[in-house]
């Protein structure tokens, strides 16, 4: 597929910033850390994105390779991030191909609505695993790698849910409070060895799985214009954050965490996710009700 290079940059960055970096990233077949990693690419990076699909991490490492002419984009498919030895075996793989890594993306993670009562304990355990020991198996996996860099950063892709609570997201709250944690001891435990770790939290993301899977349509223009920015969130905001965070301006930032949602978390802990215009608060937690109007990725046994 082309992709406009506006619709995942913008303008307003100097080409080859990232000449000669490498950059890891899970979750790489996503559409968030896709763009990410179009946009390092773009400017300069080679890249290698793990995933679990084979097909779809292998074609989307060749369409990312062709936004810019020479650059180098492995995609490893059948990579599980709840397993340390796929991890492992990734990223050494990827050092030894690409020289190295200096920027890692910790995007991996799993979603789906469903309140706590209607939870089973495995769904519960399902996006500990992917979101939380994914990262910390992450981490492990890549830090040996980083701290040979001049320019190591390390960066988790979070959400904002557990900030206030949110029906219907009780396991994703608690797995992405984790990887917060886990981005703070990174950089206090790190950053004397020269290492940034942070934290971007995107908001709804339109034209995203992760918003397909969490709005309904029917609420979609009623939640944006509830956010104080006015709009959805787009991959191109989550990309600009990306490259400020990893360039020498951020340099800086570390042990942070940036939610990129337009001011939306100040004003959650809502009705959206998981509900149609006419379900209210509480009453549809009360019966049981879900929309039909969102896409539901979990497996019957779930």
């Amino acid at each position: 597929m082309s992709v406009p290079e506006s619709k995942y940059l913008s303008p307003v960055w100097r080409d080859g910033l990232f000449k000669d970096r490498v950059v890891f990233v899970t979750g790489g077949a996503g559409t968030i850390c896709s763009m990410q990693t179009r946009a390092l690419v773009r400017l300069g990076a080679n890249a290698c994105i793990v995933g679990r699909s084979q097909g779809k991490t292998e074609e989307m490492a060749k369409d990312i390779a062709t936004v810019r002419p020479g650059a180098k984009v492995i995609g490893i498919g059948g990579c599980d991030v709840r397993k340390m030895e796929s991890l492992q075996a990734a990223a050494d793989r990827c050092a030894s191909e690409l020289g190295g890594i200096d920027f890692v993306i910790a995007g991996a993670a799993g979603n789906f609505v469903v309140s706590l009562e209607g939870m089973s304990a495995n769904a519960f355990k399902s996006v500990m695993e992917i979101d939380t020991l994914g990262t910390f198996h992450t981490i492990k996996a890549t830090m040996p790698h980083l701290l040979r860099s001049p320019t190591p950063r390390i960066l988790f892709i979070s959400a904002t849910f557990h900030y206030t609570g949110m029906p219907m997201q009780g396991h994703v709250a608690a797995a992405k409070a984790a990887v917060d944690s886990l981005m703070a001891s990174v950089a206090l435990e790190y950053g004397p060895r020269g290492v940034t770790s942070n934290v971007i939290a995107p908001g709804a993301i339109e034209e995203t799985e992760g918003a397909a899977r969490l709005l309904s349509s029917e609420v979609v223009d009623q939640h944006a214009a509830e956010i104080p920015s006015g709009r959805l969130g787009t991959v191109r905001d989550v990309a600009d954050a990306t490259v400020f965070l990893f360039s020498e301006a951020g340099s800086y930032i570390n042990g942070q965490t940036l939610p990129v949602d337009g001011g939306a978390w100040r004003r959650q802990g809502g009705t959206s996710v998981g509900t149609d215009e006419a379900m209210r608060y509480p009453n549809y937690l009360m019966t049981g009700e879900i929309s039909k109007n969102i896409k539901d990725p979990r497996k019957a046994k779930l």
